[in-house]
């Protein structure tokens, strides 16, 4: 079989729409580290897994092999602008442009999401130039509100 083109690739699963979420964390030196994510995934019920790919180039690649857990933020519809800020390549922009706490083991969320998902590290597997990392999710919260959806290279709402 012959590979697809990157932009034909890009193209095709553009079409598929997702929710959007800021997977977050502490570097090595312990400061909070993030980034918007659109690659997540349910894995398992039992035990309950979840999964986010993150590219080997990125900062937050780094952050999650040092196995301190994570957080992966659902953002609200209202929420765009915090996508945008952990999309960017500015780390000073992103953890300044929303509010976050720690929970008691130390790891940062961000304020007002749709829900929080906490995780253990549980496994990670280098694919091509991403890395699954599989989280065993730990607790979490939910809350009111509509998802923030990512379809075609653009922000949208859900319409019931």
């Amino acid at each position: 079989m012959t590979a697809v083109d990157p932009a034909l690739f890009r193209t095709l699963l553009g079409h598929f729409a997702t929710g959007v979420a800021v997977v977050t964390t502490t570097d090595r030196a312990g400061r909070p580290a993030g980034m918007t994510a659109t690659s997540l995934s349910s894995v398992s019920l039992e035990p309950p897994l979840i999964a986010v790919c993150v590219d080997l180039a990125a900062e937050m690649h780094d952050a999650l092999l040092q196995r301190h857990g994570f957080i992966v933020n659902l953002l609200t519809a209202e929420q765009e602008a915090v996508s945008r800020a952990f999309a960017a390549p500015e780390r000073e922009e992103r953890f300044g442009a929303t509010g976050y706490r720690l929970t008691a083991g130390g790891l940062p969320f961000l304020a007002g999401t749709l829900a929080r998902i906490e995780c253990a590290p549980f496994a990670d597997h280098r694919l091509g130039d991403h890395t699954l990392f599989v989280g065993r999710v730990t607790g979490g919260t939910a809350g009111p509100g509509e998802p923030l959806l990512y379809y075609r290279g653009g922000y949208g709402r859900f319409q019931p």
